[in-house]
């Protein structure tokens, strides 16, 4: 069984407003996102600043979600309150609430990649490492116990000998925290699962 945490708890404070619900293609941001998400066989979305606001989305999505609380500690605060109710899965996606055109056929890579023995599977594009990261369960218990002043990427250091890296579109090192990159997002090209409707 394959989950998703998606992270959607900051306070978009570069953006000025919850960029969640700017619409692209006449849909908010975070239903692009876990559209994009379909595939997997759990999925939850952690929100955390006025989570009010995402909250009708999401139950008109069927999807999911938790509030953390803690959201001002960071990202590893809240794939953690994710990552505890995912638990029984055998490998969990780190995804982002603002990088709307996660590509399915680099997810289906990386389930494939970790069925091979990887324990942690990332897309790479142009030499950058970026998002949705996928994680071994093995791993589960490490990063839940992160303290303070650790990452994420502090794991993913740890097991380089079993992180495999998949080569991506630009989808993948790119998100949105200003109004003017998301004015670019919208420019490009990317698909969106929500319109296709398959992975």
């Amino acid at each position: 069984m394959i989950g998703a945490v998606i992270l959607a708890a900051g306070e978009s404070r570069r953006m000025g407003t919850q960029k969640l619900l700017l619409n692209i293609d006449e849909k908010p941001m975070i239903e692009h996102v876990v559209c994009s998400f379909k595939s997997v066989d759990k999925l939850i979305v952690v929100l955390g600043h006025e989570p009010e606001k995402l909250t009708p989305i999401l139950k008109k999505l069927g999807v999911r979600h938790a509030i953390n609380k803690n959201y001002s500690e960071g990202m590893v605060s809240t794939f953690k309150v994710g990552l505890e109710s995912l638990k029984d899965c055998k490998a969990v996606f780190l995804g982002l609430g603002d990088q709307p055109f996660v590509d399915g056929n680099y997810l289906r890579k990386a389930i494939e990649a970790w069925n091979n023995g990887a324990k942690v599977v990332s897309p790479v594009h142009n030499g950058k490492k970026g998002h949705p990261v996928l994680f071994d369960q093995s791993l589960f218990a490490e990063i839940l116990g992160l303290g303070e002043g650790e990452f994420v990427r502090d794991v993913i250091h740890r097991h380089a000998d079993s992180h495999e890296l998949i080569e991506a579109g630009r989808w993948a090192i790119t998100d949105v925290d200003t109004p003017e990159s998301f004015r670019a997002i919208k420019e490009m090209k990317f698909t969106s699962s929500c319109a296709t409707l398959s992975l």
